[in-house]
């Protein structure tokens, strides 16, 4: 049996944004980041962008900066 990669609409991808990573990025926000660049990679169904999972965790990550002991260290 072929197991398909999951891909998720703008709005679905949003909430995996916030379920997962406690990160609050709209429907809207991931539209305009794909217009203007820096957000996560999409591919398309027909006219419909579709994330993966994979795409979205990768894009958090790197959102993300290193640890920190305290503010002076950043």
């Amino acid at each position: 049996m072929i197991t398909l990669p999951h891909y998720l609409r703008r709005t679905d991808a949003s909430r995996y944004l916030t379920e997962k990573w406690g990160i609050s990025r709209s429907p809207r926000t991931l539209a305009k980041l794909a217009c203007v660049g820096g957000g996560p990679e999409m591919t398309y169904l027909g006219r419909t962008p579709m994330y993966s999972p994979d795409s979205l965790d990768t894009w958090v990550r790197s959102l993300l900066g290193a640890p920190v002991a305290h503010t002076s260290a950043r």
